[in-house]
């Protein structure tokens, strides 16, 4: 039996879909609508989410059927994630399949399901719905996120 958990000595591929569920830290960032620049490609994250986001716990309300209620929603996978680029750089996805370690506030690490929101990486009190925002309005909603790449 390994003494190191297992994010240190799995790859995301080798992972149970247990595992790969626990690696996500809850700041809701995923479930941001981006606009993507047609021209140069770049891609912006708003303060818009997901109708499905609870703003609060920054979890998804209805997890289990949320593709039936939102067909485009994205499904993490490990053998998508070059896909991934948008993903913020303190995603522990994107930390993951790039080599570094997750970071201290990561539940993983803490323990404690609130260390990212009490970190500020997750979007709790920051976002709208998607219920609340014309799609055509959604430029005005244009953030940066701690951890984002710079646009």
């Amino acid at each position: 039996m390994n003494d190191k958990p297992f994010w240190q000595y799995k790859s995301l591929e080798q992972m149970t879909d247990t595992e790969w569920e626990s690696l996500c830290d809850g700041c809701g960032r995923c479930c941001l609508h981006r606009l993507e620049d047609e021209e140069t490609g770049q891609v912006f994250t708003t303060s818009v989410a997901c109708r499905l986001l609870d703003t609060h716990s920054c979890r998804c309300s209805d997890y289990p059927n949320r593709k039936q209620r939102v067909p485009d929603c994205i499904q993490l996978r490990a053998g998508d994630l070059a896909d991934f680029h948008w993903l913020p750089q303190t995603c522990a996805y994107r930390a993951l399949s790039e080599g570094r370690p997750l970071e201290d506030w990561h539940p993983l690490v803490s323990g404690r399901a609130e260390s990212v929101h009490e970190a500020g990486i997750s979007v709790q009190g920051c976002v709208i719905s998607e219920e609340l925002v014309h799609p055509d309005d959604f430029e005005e909603h244009i953030v940066t996120w701690v951890g984002d790449d710079p646009v």
